[in-house]
């Protein structure tokens, strides 16, 4: 069976932290930005992890992330 490819749009959103758990960008942080206070877009900027239940989604998107 061949290798299985990585889905290159995951690539560029997702990355793992040490542990295996999988980190995400949050959303609203791309425009529109200046009726939007200081305090909301620096949290915004923050990475988060992405929800369980999608991980394993994610991870068949990313087969080196297992």
């Amino acid at each position: 069976m061949p290798k299985m490819k990585t889905c290159r749009a995951a690539a560029k959103r997702f990355r793992t932290t040490g542990s295996g758990k999988i980190r995400r960008r949050k959303a609203n942080k791309n425009h529109l930005l200046q009726h939007k206070s200081s305090h909301r877009k620096r949290r915004l900027s923050q990475l988060t992890l992405a929800d369980d239940s999608d991980g394993n989604n994610i991870s068949k998107m990313l087969p080196y992330m297992k």
